[in-house]
């Protein structure tokens, strides 16, 4: 019986982290640190006709002063990974050349004695520019516009067509055809700690060590290691504490590869910590598309076709997986139906802003909301409940693996399941009397629903830039204790929690005697990281798998020990044990030897005798560890239905949640509090999506929205109290039947809060409307109709 996995149990890594005892960049102090400042462009598009260092040079404290041109030719370009037929990427160097493209891009770095030395010394450059014509929507940009990249003679990245069935057939085939453009806005991630980078080079051993706030250590160390021309075994890349990153670590930027090489170049340790307003300007931004729907219905609610010609903001480069993302949308535009045609047509533009690139959901957020409006649009306009035209469209249990129009077999799934669970959990039938009583009284009442899957364990090698696959090394100790070295990079998802919770389960071993090691290169096999909840689908699975070994390999000296055949031992509770008969039948015929061998030997026991090697069978290697690789064979589906309760006042246009309810499915649970805390995580982060937060230039291509002052972002007495439950699908890809949950809350609950609204303000007419929804807008509805 589980004594770890499935219980509620408090993550190991949290005392640190709440003591103030853990480590962040910015905590790790090497001597005679220098640090870093960048000047970055004041415009959005503009030639850089001369820049002039000197008077920055001589300024006090000042060590050194880098342009574009210091560098030209001996750091390679900022990397984009993605492949796709068409695809043009621009050369994007660590500092700008002649020519900068937005508003934060890097013109040059100072170094100096601290921190404040070099950002007096940024005010002392000179540069002297020629404004450029800046294009900053995106639709404009897609017709023409002013060029971001003259080279290139338009703005397009690429264009795309995806997506299987005879759409044109369909949609006239349909009864009903439902149009309607839809905005994801532009959000900025805004990790609680914003990036940062520490370099330290060895000349003597021409080592260079990077400490970066990165969910990808080992891809970073690969680029990084190609950036600086240095052999990538002389590279070590250590990810402390990085808090938080949701896809906006999940990049190789500039400034890491630049810090690196001034490292170099001046043999002292170089660090440079992210500052907030640059964190808004130069890293990386969420979403950035704009969309019209074409929807196909039959009267009776049954959906026959969806094309979705789609808009997605690159900004002004490309990063490591900039193109990448509008293709995820399309992939699960399918959501939780069965539509037999299905078109998505991308066309990706460049725009005088910062890039946009994987946040928190990446893509499936965007698809999500487009499906689930679809549903609620052909609800509308058939009069039908929006539970019934869902229900009227999922795919049947036993129907699963289930092929979609866009290519995927989802893994799993009982969409009506958790659905029937939300409804009871909801009570949604009183929801729907109350709503009835209260717009009698004037009310203004709406309930939202949205029933979504998506796309996890981002998996199969050879759908992924980088390969899909996980590492993991599982060792015990001389003293019995429990290392685990995983390739993935956990950064508050509670991996090291998890994971030991496994190794506690299947080695018999107390939590508190497991070490999870992630984040360092040079201890680390090489690993793929942490991003689109692949953390415990991927790399828990490595560890399950190198454990599973280590178990074999520990039962066969465990055998040797105890004098009878591997095949008569058991394993429980962190003992190997063989029954006397068992012994006399499975022994090797030395009658004295094997009434004199114990009959029991701990975990701990045989892991000693590993190490010692004094009664080790031939041919056993020494020492006690296992290593596993894991290729997943598909990805993993996790769904769920979200139900919202909204109240709007009529005076003000504030939007009150009253009721948030969630029952997500994400395949067996090691850890329900943790799957709670991601589920949490991501429905706050929705909220600020539907209500709140936009990332907004103006028409010079100026971020407006640039500080905390003027970017809304939830706080806590915005966010409404959550009844969450769950179902348990377990997935087939892989032998804990696992899926993840990082991205679900995210995923699932702007369609919920959106639908809520609309539903709410549907008496006065309005079948749609764009996020954030702010109060504003809903009281311009209301008093339009007064």
């Amino acid at each position: 019986m589980a004594k770890y996995v499935g219980q509620r149990i408090k993550r190991t890594e949290d005392p640190r982290l709440i003591q103030g005892l853990g480590h962040y960049v910015d905590d790790i102090k090497l001597p005679d640190t220098l640090h870093v400042a960048f000047l970055r462009s004041m415009y959005a598009h503009a030639k850089i006709k001369s820049i002039d260092t000197s008077e920055a040079a001589h300024a006090p404290g000042v060590v050194a002063v880098y342009t574009g041109k210091d560098v030209a030719g001996k750091i390679g370009p900022v990397p984009c990974a993605a492949a796709l037929p068409g695809l043009k990427i621009p050369h994007y160097p660590v500092l700008a050349g002649d020519h900068v493209t937005f508003v934060g891009h890097p013109i040059a770095a100072v170094v100096a004695i601290d921190k404040y030395a070099a950002r007096d010394a940024i005010d002392l450059i000179m540069v002297d520019y020629e404004e450029l014509p800046v294009v900053v929507d995106v639709e404009e940009a897609a017709k023409g516009g002013p060029l971001v990249y003259e080279e290139y003679g338009d703005n397009i990245a690429y264009k795309l067509t995806s997506g299987e069935g005879d759409i044109e057939a369909a949609l006239a085939a349909s009864d009903h055809v439902i149009k309607q453009r839809i905005v994801h806005q532009r959000l900025i991630p805004i990790a609680m700690e914003p990036r940062g980078v520490l370099a330290r080079y060895y000349p003597g051993e021409k080592e260079l060590t990077i400490w970066t706030s990165t969910q990808i250590p080992h891809l970073a160390r690969t680029q990084l290691a190609i950036m600086l021309g240095v052999p990538e075994n002389k590279v070590r890349v250590i990810a402390p504490e990085v808090g938080g990153g949701f896809g906006s670590k999940l990049n190789v930027y500039a400034e890491e590869g630049l810090v690196g090489w001034i490292a170099m170049q001046l043999g002292k340790p170089v660090k440079w910590i992210e500052g907030r307003r640059e964190n808004f300007q130069s890293t990386i931004h969420g979403r950035g598309q704009i969309g019209y729907i074409e929807v196909g219905c039959k009267n009776d609610g049954t959906i026959t076709g969806l094309r979705y010609n789609v808009f997605a903001d690159m900004g002004a480069y490309l990063q490591l997986l900039t193109p990448a993302i509008p293709t995820l949308t399309g992939l699960m535009l399918s959501g939780c139906y069965k539509i037999p045609a299905i078109q998505m047509n991308v066309t990706a533009v460049f725009t005088n802003k910062m890039s946009t690139d994987a946040y928190r959901g990446a893509g499936r957020p965007e698809a999500t909301q487009v499906i689930e409006r679809a549903a609620d649009l052909v609800a509308a306009e058939l009069g039908m409940d929006p539970v019934e035209v869902r229900r009227k469209n999922f795919p049947e249990p036993t129907e699963f693996p289930f092929k979609t129009a866009t290519g995927l077999f989802y893994d799993s799934g009982n969409y009506q399941g958790a659905l029937d669970k939300a409804l009871g959990m909801a009570d949604y039938t009183k929801m729907r009397e109350d709503q009835k009583k209260a717009r009698e009284q004037g009310r203004i009442f709406g309930i939202g629903v949205s029933t979504y899957v998506e796309i996890c364990a981002i998996g199969p090698s050879a759908a992924t830039p980088a390969g899909g696959w996980e590492s993991a090394t599982v060792r015990i100790e001389p003293t019995g204790k429990v290392t685990i070295l995983t390739g993935a990079s956990p950064h508050g998802q509670g991996q090291e929690t998890s994971f030991a919770q496994l190794a506690g389960d299947e080695l018999g071993v107390d939590l508190n005697d497991v070490t999870v090691i992630h984040g360092d290169t040079s201890i680390v096999q090489y690993g793929i990281g942490t991003f689109g909840s692949r953390g415990t689908a991927v790399g828990g699975t490595a560890v399950f798998n190198a454990l599973q070994k280590l178990k074999e390999k520990a039962t066969q000296l465990a055998a040797h020990l105890l004098g009878v055949d591997a095949s008569s031992v058991t394993f429980k509770e962190g003992r190997f044990s063989v029954e006397a008969a068992m012994a006399a039948a499975g022994g090797n015929g030395d009658s004295a030897k094997e009434a004199s061998a114990p009959k029991t030997v701990s975990i701990q026991e045989v892991a000693l005798a590993a190490h010692v090697a004094h009664q080790i069978p031939p041919g056993f290697e020494p020492g006690l560890s296992a290593t596993n690789f894991f290729e997943p064979s598909n990805f993993t589906f996790p769904f769920g239905t979200h139900i919202v309760q909204v109240e709007i006042d009529r005076e003000t246009g504030k939007i009150d949640i009253q009721r948030y309810v969630a029952v997500d499915d994400c395949g067996n649970v090691l850890n329900p509090m943790l799957v709670d805390g991601q589920v949490h995580g991501g429905i706050v982060q929705s909220i600020g999506q539907a209500l709140y937060e936009e990332a907004v230039y103006d028409e010079q291509g100026q971020l407006v929205t640039g500080t905390l002052m003027d970017y809304a972002i939830p706080k806590a007495a915005m966010v409404p109290w959550m009844e969450l439950d769950r179902t348990e699908t377990p997935s087939p890809v892989n032998p804990m039947g696992v899926k993840g949950v990082g991205e679900a809350g995210t995923i699932g609950a702007t369609p919920a809060i959106v639908g809520a609204i609309v539903d709410a303000l549907s008496p006065f007419g309005v079948r749609h409307l764009d996020m954030p929804i702010k109060p504003e807008v809903v009281w311009r509805i209301i008093s339009a109709s007064a």
